[in-house]
């Protein structure tokens, strides 16, 4: 087993050896520009860890580890489209940079560059790894699509917004994790097991990126705070503090929640204030921790040695104490 960051290296090594560039270049090279700009690799590094956990080598596990972060990039072009983002990763969207049209296409030919990573597999394997690539993908697609219901819907439920983040978010997790136990061909119990402790762990992720939006600390959060709130997002905290709230304050929050204002100073201070005195983001910490808390006990039931099982909660423990 390696450490986190080497196994960053070793995707970013990969990564850069592939030779992406080719006519037509305004097809390709925005496929270039987007994977190049870094991120964390949470996803990859996930596949690759999950392969060695199972006693593979990590290099068994790269196409896969790739096709993981071609996916999830190619989400994050068409996203950016969908919300007229002009940034991404502090730096000019797809877009942008070239036109929506450039950016659609380089988008669908990023979903099936994804799909031929998986060739790289014999018959059987591909045929798992496509399959569940499959489901994910789509799953993916219908978070989505809940999640920009959601923005014209006064009624979403706790409930509702959990599914949404699970597909949009926690499924690709997961799905990276279960990818490295089908090449590490090992047995469907822990294949399972991994698969449901990465989706706890990804909705644990999802709600802490939910709360750092509203209180993360702005020098290392990497994005604006209180980004949610100058977008009315109607994320985890915002729910609970609707539920915590009587009708009056309620419906004080939710004319909030449908402003856009020039300045914005005011409408976050006032926000927080409410998530932090309606109790909303104690339990929105609450829930943070009982997803981490699933994703724990399912860790013990899997059947690998302790070392392993003290890595990846360490790799857990570490995720949801960040701070970025």
């Amino acid at each position: 087993m390696h450490a986190i960051n080497q196994y960053q290296d070793f995707f970013i090594n990969y990564l850069e050896s592939q030779s992406i560039i080719k006519e037509p270049v305004n097809l390709y090279e925005p496929i270039s520009y987007i994977l190049g700009l870094g991120g964390k690799r949470m996803r990859p590094v996930l596949t690759l860890m999950t392969a060695e956990v199972f006693n593979v080598d990590y290099k068994e596990a790269l196409a896969a580890a790739m096709a993981v972060e071609v996916f999830h990039n190619f989400s994050l072009v068409h996203d950016d489209i969908m919300d007229d983002a002009p940034l991404r990763r502090g730096h000019q969207t797809v877009h942008e940079k070239w036109d929506v049209n450039s950016g659609i296409l380089s988008g669908d030919a990023m979903l099936i560059l994804a799909y031929q990573y998986f060739e790289q597999y014999e018959p059987a394997v591909f045929m798992k790894l496509a399959k569940l690539f499959s489901k994910t993908a789509l799953e993916v697609c219908e978070g989505q699509q809940w999640d920009v219901d959601f923005e014209t819907r006064d009624d979403v439920t706790i409930s509702e917004y959990l599914k949404m983040i699970e597909y949009k978010t926690a499924v690709l997790v997961a799905a990276a994790m279960k990818m490295g136990a089908i090449i590490a061909e090992t047995s469907v119990e822990n294949a399972n097991l991994i698969y449901e402790f990465g989706l706890n762990l990804g909705l644990a992720f999802q709600l802490q990126d939910d709360y750092l939006d509203a209180f993360g600390d702005p020098e290392t959060f990497g994005k604006q705070v209180g980004g949610d709130i100058i977008e009315n997002k109607k994320t985890y905290l915002y729910l609970k503090a609707m539920a915590f709230s009587n009708k009056e304050q309620a419906s004080h929050l939710s004319q909030v929640f449908s402003t856009h204002l020039e300045d914005n100073t005011e409408k976050i201070i006032w926000v927080k204030d409410v998530f932090n005195n309606s109790g909303a983001s104690k339990a929105t910490q609450q829930e943070i921790q009982e997803y981490t808390s699933k994703a724990f006990i399912t860790l013990e039931k899997m059947n690998i040695e302790e070392d392993k099982k003290v890595m990846l909660r360490t790799f857990g423990e570490n995720l949801m104490s960040r701070n970025v």
